[in-house]
């Protein structure tokens, strides 16, 4: 079984993949405290470092590196401020890469990253991957295209050690003419959930005009739109009644009945989490929706990590 190590690890949407794919996720890192605790409680076996990683001076040897660093200021729906500190957490990763020396990694961002006012730190990320040695590769993937019933379009790096003999293809995912095991649509996701869950599952504050200046409803036979880590922003549940647009950036009920946001249970469903995962109780209902807005599909990075299993065994 091939080793990997995990840096910015969240809840561990990435590891849950990686251990789909059948990897040993040997150690896990991340900074925040309820997502160590969600992690630790769905995958025990791994050693979660809770700390900055900017505090860490070793790294275990593994065969795959996998970090999900964050970079708000590429965000579509952030500040877009490319000046952000956060932003260059990109260089603990390029650290521990040097360190680990691994036969390969993946890396996952937002797609925002690859807009021209970027261009330089996309660029940079990439020269020091190849400095470190590695042959680098990066695609823009959709989640609904690995079996997850979300539009969720994420932007990956896949480097290969320069003295490996191996030529990484990014999967197809859904090519028209097959459908990968999950689901596609929100109904497949949330059967046998219930229409009106316990009030605590769910942000039950009022539809302000932020929220509806987008339609955040979708069918029930249509895939969720991203799902988001706040959750007064998170969408409707098809049970909602439907909007019609009013004028630009305006949005109103059709109907005067009953509407209401997915819960957090029904996101990480959406998200392609495993149905058997558990939310640990030292989490408050803004921190549930949080670790699963923030986290990678599971199927996708699976997806990805089974197309690496030739070069890492």
């Amino acid at each position: 079984m091939p080793t990997a190590v995990s840096l910015f690890s969240g809840c561990g949407g990435s590891d849950l993949g990686l251990a789909e794919a059948g990897y040993d996720v040997i150690m896990a890192n991340d900074v925040m405290p309820y997502a160590a605790d969600f992690y630790r409680c769905n995958l025990p076996d791994t050693d979660y470092k809770l700390c900055d990683i900017r505090e860490m001076i070793s790294f275990p040897k593994a065969d795959l590196l996998v970090g999900c660093y964050p970079c708000q200021g590429f965000s579509e729906g952030g500040a877009r401020d490319a000046a952000r500190p956060i932003n260059y957490l990109y260089r603990e990763f390029d650290r521990a890469l040097r360190y680990i020396k691994p036969k390969a990694f993946i890396v996952e961002n937002v797609s925002g990253m690859t807009r021209a006012n970027n261009a330089s730190l996309l660029k940079n990320q990439i020269v020091r991957f190849r400095l470190a040695g590695y042959r680098v590769q990066h695609k823009i993937l959709d989640a609904i295209d690995f079996g997850v019933p979300q539009r969720r379009r994420r932007l990956f790096f896949v480097g290969i050690r320069s003295d490996i003999d191996f030529k990484f293809k990014f999967p197809d995912g859904w090519d028209g003419t097959r459908r990968l095991p999950g689901s596609r649509t929100i109904r497949e996701a949330l059967t046998g959930m219930p229409m009106w869950p316990e009030e605590d599952t769910y942000d039950r504050q009022p539809f302000h005009w932020y929220y509806l200046s987008r339609n955040r409803r979708k069918e029930w036979d249509e895939a969720s739109a991203t799902v988001v880590a706040h959750s007064r922003h998170v969408g409707l549940h098809p049970v909602s009644p439907p909007l019609k647009k009013e004028g630009p950036d305006r949005w109103r009920f059709l109907r005067d009945e009953p509407a209401r946001r997915f819960t957090y249970q029904e996101c990480s469903r959406l998200q392609g989490f495993p149905h058997g995962i558990s939310f640990p109780e030292t989490g408050g209902l803004k921190m549930r929706y949080r670790i699963i807005g923030n986290a990678v599909p599971p199927p996708v990075f699976a997806a990805v990590a089974s197309s690496l299993s030739v070069a890492v065994s």
